[in-house]
């Protein structure tokens, strides 16, 4: 994958290794800093930072009461509500000019959290709760909804990462190749070629997908591919579980039905379904419906398919 080709994500710039943390460290995560970069162009930012915060600084909190949210010292108690919202819009509007393709926050951060972050009560000494979001990714969520984001801890997960990668790499091809040159005639092409992928993560989202592209002589094309892409990364949020896998690779299967004698047909079906048991990863079944791929003439439609390699192998969860 050449450099001008690879996708542009925004990171927390202590992923990376740098040491921009309060305690002056960095939290520098292997397989963002070690793998994910070797494949994608990364854009770090750290909010406390570049809005004008020392390393090291004060540790930082979230805290609510009557006058809503607050950012403030955990010991001087010092309020940088204002200074975080202004820098946090200010920042968000340069990225979003950016192309970007998707952001990976760091966990935890009154910052840059995406989710669960501590919120305590103003006066009150009790546990704090857990359902907060920091400024800065709070401001990134609401001003680029369509963004991919995922949090750090969230990369772990096979399917969250999976999520993730599928969403990423899908946003880059729709920003260079639809929104870039953007067509009705594009868009049908592109959406004929997510068609299986879509399907992986949500019949339901790829149906409405199918809906929208099959209307698209009828509306303003802006407005369409505003809708469509939403969509689409709303769908490819969906987790793509075994059995929405198995009913897609089934669907695969389908196009070989002259194409394979009764054995191989068999040999496919026990891999597909003991995947779907859990007795073994996708990948199982899958190369061996690649290789019949290659050995088959089954049509450009089914070779065209980014579902047998929405993103680069060596970042694969499968």
């Amino acid at each position: 994958m050449t450099t001008e080709s690879r996708p542009r994500i925004g990171v927390s710039a202590c992923l990376l290794g740098r040491q921009v943390r309060f305690d002056g460290g960095h939290k520098k995560h292997d397989f963002v800093h070690d793998t994910l970069s070797r494949f994608v162009e990364f854009v770090p930012v750290c909010p406390e930072l570049e809005s004008g915060m020392p390393v090291p600084r004060e540790s930082l909190r979230l805290i609510t009461g009557p006058l809503g949210l607050k950012l403030v010292g955990n010991k001087s108690g010092k309020d940088s509500t204002e200074s975080m919202s202004t820098y946090s819009a200010a920042r968000v509007a340069e990225l979003a000019a950016a192309d970007l393709d998707g952001f990976v926050l760091k966990k935890d951060s009154p910052s840059c959290g995406l989710a669960r972050v501590r919120v305590y009560k103003e006066g009150d000494a009790g546990p704090p709760g857990r359902d907060g979001t920091g400024l800065f990714a709070a401001h990134l969520r609401d001003r680029l909804p369509a963004l991919p984001l995922a949090e750090e801890g969230w990369l772990v997960d096979a399917g969250l990462r999976e999520c993730f990668l599928d969403r990423i790499f899908t946003h880059h091809r729709m920003r260079t190749s639809l929104l870039n040159a953007p067509s009705r005639g594009n868009l049908i092409a592109f959406h004929s070629a997510h068609k299986l992928l879509y399907m992986a993560h949500s019949p339901v989202k790829y149906r409405q997908l199918g809906r929208l592209v099959a209307g698209v002589a009828d509306r303003p094309l802006t407005e369409t591919l505003r809708e469509y892409t939403a969509l689409a990364m709303a769908a490819l949020g969906d987790r793509a579980t075994p059995g929405k896998q198995a009913n897609v690779l089934q669907h695969i299967m389908g196009y070989f039905k002259d194409a394979l004698t009764p054995a191989e047909k068999q040999e496919l079906l026990v891999l597909i379904d003991d995947y779907r048991t859990g007795l073994h990863g996708v990948i199982a079944p899958l190369t061996l419906l690649v290789h019949y791929l290659r050995t088959h003439d089954v049509g450009d439609w089914l070779d065209n398919q980014v579902y047998f390699q929405p993103y680069p192998k060596a970042l694969s969860p499968r």
